[in-house]
């Protein structure tokens, strides 16, 4: 059974049972994932998965259900499973479905199409025979793995609304591993894109000249130093604690960002931007998941603090509109909220100049220990990292093994400037271009 059979099944029923609000959110996707090792393809896998989820109000209690299975046996289960769930709640919440009749922006089609499985096994090992010829010091080790994905959701509800959305992603991962004979460093890189417009040369060379540069190096002196993250530490860095801008968690009190709207939390250099059609997106979208429009928005302009993200319940909760964050990690999960492609807008002045501006300080290029050496509620971290020194406003000796501390939302405010050297690196979910911190404190020898 097809999902608009399954819906007008699932219409009847609600019908029958004299449920009058209610939705269903279907979602599912195709994937395939292709890895070389050495010199040959070592794992294949294809996999096609998804569900309907079912929700409903009774008694103004929202019940929920889902299912795999699209048979008149599964709309009729699901209808009665969530209204049983509806009954017995006993929490007392808001509860929202979203409105039909509403206007959705155009998203622009990215011409990705789902390889043919030949292709993309061609296409990983020629790139993987290019990791190794990128630099004689890569090893056996490095790695190639090329994904694809399909994606379609659809949202229909007795509120009008219909919706339905497919985007298909497709990219390459490369890791490098390299020796200088003494040590072992490695790096990965991800692009996504139309696979035949990937310039792998410079993906996979950029791999092996980002792993070079972590060989040798000494331990960073400790002190208190301007310090410049390149864009990817500071994407990772801003994905880390980007829970702090859900409306959600400050109304739980897990951000400090709770009634803070109007007022200056960032330095003039920061403007915070969420984009659901950001050009690198890889799955740009016009609605969320409560069938929303999507828009663009600056979270942070110019260092004051515009909105918090919110979903149908956030919204109501503070009396202000939704932002169309609303999301769901799976088809079956409970609605919450998330940023689309959120990134920090750049600058003017190219990554030269800014370290110019820094003068002496280190320039991190690596973060690691996200999770564990990062507290997402008081923004509090303390993370692994590697990078350079800066010296007379020049990057010099490679430096690794250090400890970088502070607090994210003292960043913010701590900001000084901003490269022009947007990048949206891994998923491109997260982005931000290199920015100059001043007074972090680096523990090292």
């Amino acid at each position: 059974m097809d999902f608009n059979t399954f819906k007008n099944t699932v219409i009847a029923k609600c019908a029958e049972l004299g449920i009058a609000d209610y939705e269903l959110y279907y979602q599912a996707a195709e994937s395939t994932s292709v890895s070389a090792f050495q010199h040959e393809i070592n794992q294949f896998t294809g996999s096609t998965e998804g569900g309907v989820c079912f929700r409903c109000i009774v008694g103004g209690k929202m019940g929920y259900a889902s299912t795999e299975e699209l048979s008149e046996a599964a709309a009729a289960a699901i209808v009665a499973r969530a209204a049983d769930n509806a009954s017995v709640l006993e929490a007392e919440e808001p509860v929202f479905l979203g409105e039909g009749g509403k206007t959705y922006a155009p998203v622009k089609d990215t011409g990705v199409t789902m390889p043919a499985t030949d292709a993309l096994i061609a296409k990983v090992l020629a790139t993987q025979e290019q990791i190794y010829a990128a630099n004689p010091a890569v090893i056996d080790g490095s790695s190639t793995q090329g994904i694809a994905e399909r994606s379609e959701i659809a949202i229909y509800n007795s509120k009008g609304l219909d919706l339905h959305s497919e985007t298909t992603l497709t990219g390459l991962v490369v890791a490098a591993v390299v020796t200088d004979g003494k040590e072992m460093a490695n790096d990965y890189q991800i692009k996504l894109g139309k696979l035949e417009d990937i310039d792998t040369e410079a993906l996979t060379k950029k791999a092996a000249e980002t792993a070079l540069g972590k060989l040798g190096g000494d331990v960073a002196p400790t002190g208190q130093y301007p310090v410049v993250f390149d864009p990817e530490a500071m994407s990772d860095l801003l994905a880390t604690f980007s829970g702090i801008f859900s409306a959600e968690n400050a109304q739980k009190g897990l951000s400090k960002l709770a009634g803070k709207e109007g007022t200056a939390i960032a330095s003039e250099a920061v403007t915070l931007v969420d984009d659901p059609f950001h050009p690198q997106s890889p799955m740009p979208q016009s609605f969320d998941a409560e069938g929303t429009p999507a828009y663009t928005k600056n979270v942070i302009e110019k260092g004051q603090f515009k909105t918090l993200l919110h979903n149908l319940k956030t919204a109501a909760v503070a009396g202000v509109e939704t932002t169309g964050n609303a999301s769901k990690a799976g088809y079956a999960s409970p609605v919450g909220i998330r940023p689309f492609t959120f990134y920090i807008a750049p600058g003017e002045i190219t990554e030269e100049e800014l370290l110019a501006k820094a003068g002496n300080g280190v320039y991190i290029n690596s973060l690691g220990g996200l999770h564990a050496g990062a507290n997402p509620v008081s923004g509090d971290f303390s993370l692994q990292s590697a990078g350079f020194m800066i010296e007379n406003g020049k990057k010099t000796t490679a430096v690794k093994s250090f400890t970088v501390a502070g607090n994210f939302y003292d960043v913010l405010k701590n900001i000084t400037a901003a490269a022009s050297n947007l990048e949206l690196p891994g998923m491109a979910s997260y982005g931000s271009p290199s920015v100059l911190v001043e007074g972090l404190s680096i523990a090292g020898k």
